[in-house]
């Protein structure tokens, strides 16, 4: 049997090479902050050796809030992760000369399973700087945790954290899937696979594709006495009130009241191609969202919501008529405001 690589994986094998030796000198991630006071926003960027960014000013945030300071010295990871990229690349052309597929597998496989732990290692500093605070900070909310996410978007207190992989990342995601790819095709040769596998395998590696390449968002909690209107900047108050807005990128912005959601929608500010759902307060049942256009709406000026917009939403048409004996107006639906 031959047990030599096919050319394309051979390739591949040369590409993954020279994409892990460029990784040594890029970020590899990124975690950007945005808040009102910083307009332009801050960033923190990770390198296989070091720290970037706005390390200082995110350092001085942090003192405020009770996290750790961020240092290089501090991580041992700063110290081993360029011998062990470097050591994969070293690997990479052992791969092209030996030209053996057990020897690729073998590559392929400890690829992986770095990457693997090198993200559990990622979540693991996440959690502790974003849990272990100190008790004596300026400011303390309790129960209140500053966890950055994994990948995506979070809201943290006045913050909105948003981390992704930066181009060295990327570069060490693609080369893991091509590896894993070109392994596969490999196998398929030699052991022949039927038809049927074939097309599982493919759906399979098709959803594992996607699920890393988008990030599904869903409604968040209102949180009364912690969640600021992002409109009106006001401290939201009342269960029965208040929306989410969600882009397809993960944000999520929270209101306090329908009044809030247009006015918000009225200043132009993000394009509406962005826009994935909004979700509503369910008046009949405080602290569970609905999907505006699945909801019904009543407006009543004695319903008093927290900025006068006065408009309650519901899940049925029965809770609505229920509350409606005591509260006579106007009936609608999300497609009558969005027109």
């Amino acid at each position: 049997m031959n047990n030599k690589l096919q050319p394309v994986t051979r390739i591949i094998t040369l590409l993954s090479t020279i994409g892990l030796v460029a990784v040594l000198f890029l970020p590899l991630w990124k975690i950007d902050l945005t808040a009102p006071q910083y307009p332009e926003g801050l960033a923190l960027v990770i390198y296989p050796h070091k720290l970037g960014g706005d390390v200082e000013v995110i350092n001085g945030l942090n003192h405020y809030i009770g996290m750790n300071t961020l240092h290089t010295e501090d991580f041992v990871e700063f110290t081993l992760l360029p011998y062990i990229i470097g050591a994969f690349a070293f690997f990479g052309l052992l791969t092209l000369l030996v030209n053996r597929k057990w020897f690729y597998t073998v590559w392929t496989g400890l690829f992986v399973a770095f990457g693997i732990i090198a993200m559990i290692d990622f979540y693991r500093w996440e959690y502790n700087y974003g849990h272990n605070l100190n008790p004596t900070a300026p400011i303390v909310v309790p129960g209140m945790a500053y966890q950055p996410p994994l990948i995506g978007f979070k809201q943290l207190l006045n913050f909105g954290a948003y981390s992704m992989p930066a181009p060295g990342g990327w570069i060490f995601l693609i080369v893991g899937l091509a590896l894993a790819v070109a392994l596969f095709f490999e196998l398929r040769r030699t052991v022949r696979i039927t038809k049927k596998l074939e097309i599982k395998t493919a759906t399979a590696v098709t959803m594992m594709v996607l699920i890393m390449s988008s990030c599904s968002a869903r409604p968040e909690p209102l949180k009364m006495g912690v969640d600021a209107c992002d409109f009106c900047k006001m401290t939201l108050t009342d269960p029965k009130f208040g929306a989410e807005m969600i882009t397809k990128k993960g944000r999520i912005t929270r209101f306090d009241d329908f009044h809030c959601v247009k006015g918000y929608m009225a200043m132009g500010n993000f394009a509406t191609t962005d826009l994935k759902s909004i979700w509503l307060a369910d008046y009949a049942n405080p602290g569970k969202l609905i999907e505006a256009e699945k909801a019904v709406l009543l407006k009543s000026g004695t319903l008093r919501s927290p900025m006068g917009g006065n408009v309650a939403a519901f899940s049925s048409s029965a809770a609505l008529e229920s509350v409606k004996k005591n509260n006579p107006g106007e009936v609608f639906n999300w497609k009558d405001v969005s027109k």
